[in-house]
């Protein structure tokens, strides 16, 4: 499974880094609220500098302040990165054109709700990495606090089309089923 601990490897910088940030400006009596823009934006810098060493360059990138985000109908499953605040997603792939292979789909959110239509022979897999995770596949339920949540269908690898969906977030639901 690709990037399993990679969400929760930067979690865990980040906490660390922001504890370093607050301890120090205790210490040293800074404002540290005065340093957080910069630093937020040192740290787009870096990871607008690195995505393209750590994501294919095939992988469609999509930011969205507030949801919905919505696939359904006639498209084209590829890989790709989607970005937003709040709301929710929602992937019909009932009527979608998967391609052989594996197909990725990252979604980083703060809070909202993803839920998933599949078409019989078509493996999924779902991989959560958030505070607080409620993830359902074909009946199966998982929950989780602070933890990794993975979900897949029965042989995964053995489909010969597959979508794995990956969510980061504050609070995930999760729900994948067939149609």
């Amino acid at each position: 499974m690709r990037n399993q601990g990679q969400p929760l490897v930067v979690i865990g910088v980040l906490i660390i880094l922001a504890s370093l940030a607050l301890l120090l400006g205790n210490l040293l009596d800074i404002d540290v609220g005065v340093l957080c823009l910069p630093v937020l934006l040192i740290l787009a810098g870096i990871w607008l500098l690195a995505r393209p060493y750590v994501v294919s360059p095939e992988t469609a990138l999509r930011f969205r302040v507030f949801g919905p985000i919505r696939r359904v109908g006639s498209w084209t499953v590829t890989d790709e990165e989607i970005y937003f605040l709040l709301g929710d997603a929602k992937f019909d792939l009932t009527e979608a054109e998967i391609p052989t292979g594996e197909t990725v789909i990252r979604v980083y959110y703060l809070l909202g709700d993803i839920k998933m239509w599949v078409p019989e022979g078509v493996g999924v897999s779902i991989s959560s990495m958030a505070v607080i995770t409620e993830a359902r596949l074909f009946g199966e339920k998982r929950e989780g606090f602070f933890s990794h949540v993975e979900l897949a269908s029965d042989e995964y690898e053995t489909f010969e089309r597959r979508v794995r969906l990956e969510a980061v977030c504050f609070i995930a639901d999760i729900r994948a089923r067939f149609e």
